[in-house]
């Protein structure tokens, strides 16, 4: 392109080595954490975790090809390759999910997943953060002890982490969002200047019950409703934070919902304040300030591909509109981001698109380095 959009991404990942929590945890954690056997057939294989085991087929040709595209970009596990890829693609800074963590619900052993969350967060600050003042790595908390997702939260604020990932639902044996046994979580992070970073996709998987079964949809369809369904779980984090004062209590909180769109924020609003209104009676806790400014000045939301995302920054007066690449996933922009900058820009406000691209995002992390001007 000739005239280059640099943005700043509010959704990346980074994929760590497979034995990052074997290879550094003691020999009665390591144990724990996950593992495969595979069948001598190649067919089927029994995945190991924290005492429980749960078996599952092994993809087909097909589905291998499609799980390595989705990782497919050079800097999916090379720190400088990515940057290589970063300024090919015009993004300056991004936020970095985690990919081991995705397994965090699976633990039921408060030590192995607190100890294992450790691991990942001084793992992920040398390689990542002290990499570029470019990268912004989210740190990891325990879901299922909320004392120890406390300590590890101000463990990290002290290393120098900006942003706290969260599932979208907390670990299957604690309690919801919603409850006031959070508080002290949602206190810290005020506290420490934490970003809340909730992804889609990332409700737990409850392995307790000896299955595994992250594909709610089968039959026709399913590979589209089952990508739509992803897309809920943001806003229901949302709503719980809202609803239950949490937000309210703690004014200077600011959260993120990375790769969820962001049409739904003003609905959101909307259906919320209407509960409250007509439901008054029964509303508890009692709200000091109004759910729309609540939601517009403290909730982000992140998207990638999304027309209305952009026509929502432009005319429903909800500013925190972020893009996001997704890097290095199949889902992403990578490959093509420029081509997408320019399809969502041309032709929109100067100020629109600057507040999307790079804007929102420089509000929640102050301290990136901005975008030079020869860039």
């Amino acid at each position: 392109m000739a005239n280059k959009i640099w943005a700043n991404s509010g959704d990346s990942h980074f994929l760590e080595p497979e034995t990052l929590w074997a290879d550094n945890l003691p020999p009665r954690l390591a144990e724990l954490v996950p593992r495969s056997v595979k069948d001598e057939d190649g067919e089927w294989e029994t995945v190991h975790i924290d005492g429980m085991a749960f078996r599952r087929k092994l993809p087909t040709s097909a589905a291998q090809e499609f799980m390595e595209a989705t990782n497919r970009a050079p800097g999916a596990r090379d720190v400088n390759l990515r940057m290589k890829d970063l300024d090919q693609e015009g993004v300056w800074s991004e936020l970095v999910f985690p990919s081991l963590g995705m397994w965090s619900s699976s633990f039921r052993t408060p030590e192995v997943l607190r100890e294992a969350m450790r691991v990942s967060n001084d793992w992920a600050f040398e390689t990542l953060e002290k990499a570029t003042p470019r990268l912004v790595t989210a740190g990891q908390v325990s879901t299922l002890d909320i004392g120890d997702a406390v300590a590890e939260l101000e463990r990290i604020a002290e290393m120098g982490y900006r942003a706290v990932y969260m599932p979208v639902q907390p670990h299957p044996l604690q309690k919801d969002y919603n409850r006031d046994d959070w508080e002290p979580f949602w206190a810290a992070c005020e506290a420490a200047n934490m970003v809340i970073a909730f992804h889609i996709g990332t409700d737990p998987i409850d392995l307790s019950k000896g299955e595994y079964a992250p594909v709610k949809f089968r039959g026709p369809g399913g590979a589209v409703l089952n990508y739509t369904e992803t897309t809920f779980g943001g806003q229901r984090a949302i709503m719980k934070m809202v609803a239950s004062g949490a937000l309210d209590r703690h004014p200077d909180l600011k959260v993120l919902v990375s790769e969820g769109g962001a049409t739904w924020v003003p609905f959101i609003a909307d259906r919320m304040i209407e509960g409250y209104r007509q439901h008054h009676m029964a509303v508890r806790p009692k709200l000091k300030r109004d759910i729309k400014e609540i939601i517009y000045s403290q909730v982000y939301a992140s998207f990638q591909h999304d027309e209305s995302a952009v026509a929502v920054a432009q005319h429903m007066g909800y500013n925190n509109v972020m893009w996001g690449s997704d890097y290095p996933h199949m889902e992403g922009t990578y490959g093509h981001t420029q081509e997408t900058l320019h399809n969502l820009f041309d032709g929109v406000d100067p100020k629109v698109v600057e507040r999307v691209t790079v804007g929102a995002y420089r509000e929640l992390f102050p301290t990136v380095p901005e975008i030079p001007t020869a860039a």
